[in-house]
């Protein structure tokens, strides 16, 4: 434990009201620059990519496997298709706004994913 002295306070008093405060001993970390603002496109672009995977999981699902095995096969697509969203938005390397993104990626995963189970399993009851 390190003591006090007066040349080196352990922790900064607050900057007046209306200043910046400055930023000392933080790392390296500290003084890289700021990545610029995630643009409206590129939220955008990275919720709908994982979207027009879920469907494309979703027909190929009702293409490829047997009628008795939509409900795996759709779960298992479930499942790549929360892995992609984490990855998705990680990617963009922004931390504000990460859970709206995420959620909104996920919910419409869910509803893609839905409806493609919901129209396989009357094509099963139906066969």
């Amino acid at each position: 434990m390190t003591d006090a002295t007066p040349e080196q306070p352990l922790h900064e008093p607050p900057a007046p009201l209306g200043e910046e405060p400055e930023v000392h001993g933080l790392g390296p970390a500290a003084a890289a620059p700021l990545p610029p603002p995630l643009s409206r496109g590129a939220r955008i672009a990275s919720v709908i990519a994982v979207w027009a995977v879920a469907l494309v999981l979703g027909v190929l699902i009702g293409t490829v496997s047997q009628p008795d095995q939509y409900a795996a096969w759709l779960s298992l697509a479930l499942a790549v298709c929360v892995l992609l969203a984490f990855v998705a938005q990680l990617a963009t390397q922004h931390k504000d706004g990460f859970v709206d993104r995420l959620a909104a990626t996920l919910t419409g995963c869910f509803v893609v994913l839905g409806v493609t189970g919901a129209i396989l399993g009357a094509i099963a009851l139906s066969a």
